[in-house]
């Protein structure tokens, strides 16, 4: 049965509504809910004592019920005369008082101020099916027309579904025309009958009629959680994005209950209600594994645990597909905590999840069979705020203390620009502080562990020492390094703890940064370890024009801000060939440039490596594992190994070059350990250098 329109203008035509409702008959059309889905949000606007006009009444119930609770004083307007004559039968009898009238909205018979309050229920969405002037100038004749018949404090209430150019509308003319403007969303699980067939949210616009005053605040309410509580909003612009956002929320789950991701990762933000944070409490990663399940295998939760979220393992599209595969399941929700939110037990996440997550059940999913809560332990975990600050450079920050596996302490350093990325990290560990008089025991307290790298690339750094000539001779009388970026201080702090022959300069742009690694993780200057606050640029090219080629080694460790580019590590001028030229001109002819590449542009990564080579023609490259960090190790002169020229580019280097190497790394490795009171087990330096290529 052709019940729709050819062409969406016809909507606005009267020939159109009554060829549709001679065709449909006496069944109503309920389109965006039914009375018990839509009632308890109209009963707080109108009254059953009021006068209230409803505009294209069309054959829907709705009015019929709002008369069955006591509302006596409804007129009913619609464009079409078949569907009055309908309406008008239908209720004649058991709704004499109820009336039923052929009228246009964009020209209304009653006198000014008539009603107390107008209610419209898909009827602007009918009128306004695209933004064209033509339309344009249709919807304002009825809101002008609305706004005459209604009285001053009156209301105008529309239950729509709020396109794009219809909320548009709505908040370029009410909100200018001093009109009080509320927004809510009916409740999904009110409307759970009527999604099957309208799966998009439906919202009711509520504008109060004000007289227009000059400087008038506006006043902009939503309501969209399912709760009464409304949240004021500053501008049009913010109520446009609320609704949005739940609009995109609706798509996003019905395309998750319809299909699986094919690969792909959604991620969604749930908002706490309660909570005035710009900070989402919960951040949900949907996972799909691609392996056939049994049925009590379909669907699981995984809450990570607070302050773990910045590990690989749960802050990377590939590590959250390895850890739905090993989980199990089918399709796996990864649900992260955010620092500006409490949390008390796991089991009260669980029940506020509980609701939200059962939305995003695969297709077919049996909802009689319970969704388990999976995660790392048996508690949330617990994270600590030591410090929050605001760099001139990078934005704010924080230093958190978070409990990881085996209830090792570790110290973080995050930018909130990047909230699931760690900029440094320190394990933390007891030390017996001395004992006072008159106590037992003697105290301890959290210090770092100078023998601890966090990140694999910092250790491949460290073995690329290895590389230098003559290693074992400079790491018993003078090893003179510079470390372009300071961080935390972790990699300048192990390299000076466990090599006392090195002599330190470390640049780094930020003053803020610096006092971070001295007051929260443990990094502190002498004769052998000196900060200099500058750019590095212009300090590597000041060293240069000193011309006395003084360090052995130059370690590049800085990250770029520049989000428009490829590349994360380091910034573009750095790997240019001023900059390239400047660091050979300050290294020993037998010197070792380290830099750390992280270029998730291959066709950059080319580039950058070409630019590179040629100032320094011979490059090992060594790329880190479940990383996307890549280490160069750079030299100024070429090495016979390379003879083969640009033919063996990326070739492995043999295996009586490397053998060499691994004996030079256990040089610096057997140093290292000689001079630390704390060695990392798990560090074994000599085999970082496995995988080793000519670049």
């Amino acid at each position: 049965m052709d019940l729709l329109p050819r062409s969406h203008t016809e909507f606005s035509s009267a020939a159109y509504w009554d060829k549709f409702f001679r065709k449909r008959g006496e069944k109503a059309f309920e389109w965006y809910g039914e009375y018990p889905e839509l009632c308890g949000i109209l009963h707080k606007y109108i009254k059953p004592q009021e006068q209230v006009l409803v505009v294209g009444c069309g054959n829907s119930r709705l009015s019929e019920d709002l008369y069955d609770v006591r509302y006596r004083g409804l007129t009913n307007v619609d464009i079409s005369d078949v569907v009055v004559r309908q309406m008008t039968e239908r209720n004649a009898e058991k709704r004499a008082e109820m009336k039923f009238l052929q009228m246009d909205v964009m020209k209304m018979d009653f006198p000014d101020s008539s009603f107390s309050a107008v209610l419209d229920k898909g009827t602007l969405d009918a009128l306004m099916p695209d933004s064209q002037s033509e339309t344009q100038e249709r919807v304002t004749r009825m809101f002008e027309e609305v706004g005459r018949v209604l009285k001053v404090g009156g209301r105008y209430v529309i239950i729509t579904l709020s396109q794009e150019h219809i909320l548009e509308k709505l908040m370029q003319y009410f909100p200018q025309e001093g009109w009080i403007t509320r927004v809510h969303k009916v409740s999904d699980s009110d409307r759970e009958t009527s999604q099957k067939e309208m799966p998009l949210p439906v919202f009711i616009f509520v504008f109060t009629k004000f007289k227009k005053m000059p400087q008038m605040n506006k006043i902009l309410e939503v309501c969209l959680d399912g709760t009464d509580a409304m949240q004021r909003l500053s501008c049009e612009e913010d109520v446009m994005k609320a609704v949005k956002e739940r609009q995109h929320y609706a798509m996003l789950r019905q395309q998750l209950q319809n299909r699986g991701l094919e690969g792909e990762t959604v991620s969604l933000e749930l908002f706490s209600s309660t909570s005035s944070s710009s900070v989402p409490k919960y951040v949900l990663h949907i996972v799909d594994t691609d392996t056939v399940r049994a049925a009590d295998r379909q669907f699981a939760v995984f809450i990570v645990p607070q302050g773990r979220e910045v590990e690989w393992l749960f802050a990377t599209d590939e590590g959250r597909r390895q850890l739905a595969g090993t989980a199990g399941f089918r399709r796996l929700v990864v649900v992260s905590l955010q620092r500006e939110h409490p949390y008390e037990t796991m089991a009260e996440i669980q029940k506020e999840l509980s609701a939200k997550v059962m939305e995003l059940a695969p297709p077919g999913f049996n909802r009689k069979i319970q969704v388990p809560f999976l995660s790392v332990g048996a508690d949330i975990g617990t994270r600590t705020v030591c410090y929050e600050g605001t760099s001139a450079f990078s934005g704010p920050y924080v230093v958190e203390d978070v409990e990881g596996e085996e209830g090792v302490i570790f110290r973080n350093l995050i930018f909130l620009t990047n909230r699931n990325a760690v900029q440094s990290q320190a394990r933390m560990v007891q030390e017996n502080l001395p004992k006072k008089k008159g106590r037992r025991r003697a105290g301890k307290k959290l210090v770092v562990d100078c023998g601890y790298l966090a990140c694999q690339y910092q250790r491949v750094m460290v073995a690329g020492l290895g590389c230098l000539p003559n290693i074992g001779q400079l790491l018993d009388t003078r090893l003179d390094v510079v470390l372009v970026g300071l961080g935390g201080g972790g990699l300048p702090l192990f390299l000076h703890n466990h090599f006392s022959k090195m002599q330190m300069d470390v640049v780094e742009l930020d003053q803020s940064i610096l006092q971070v690694a001295e007051g929260w993780f443990g990094f502190q200057q002498d004769d052998r370890m000196r900060v200099h606050i500058a750019d590095g640029l212009v300090y590597l090219e000041e060293r240069a024009k000193q011309a006395d080629k003084s360090y052995h080694v130059v370690i590049l460790d800085v990250d770029s801000k520049d989000v428009t580019v490829g590349m994360t590590f380091p910034p573009q001028p750095f790997v240019e060939k001023e900059c390239l030229n400047n660091i050979k001109d300050i290294l020993h002819d037998d010197g070792l440039f380290i830099l750390n590449l992280v270029c998730r542009d291959v066709t950059l990564r080319a580039s950058v490596v070409q630019t590179v080579r040629s100032v320094f023609p011979w490059i090992l490259s060594k790329k880190i594992e479940d990383e996307v960090n890549e280490i160069l190790l750079c030299f100024p002169r070429e090495k016979d190994v390379h003879q083969g020229g640009d033919t063996k580019q990326m070739m492995e280097i043999s295996l009586e070059e490397l053998g060499n190497l691994k004996k030079a790394v256990g040089v610096v490795e057997k140093v290292a350990k000689g001079c630390s009171q704390r060695w990392d087990q798990m560090l074994e330096l000599t085999e970082l250098l496995d995988g080793l290529k000519l670049a």
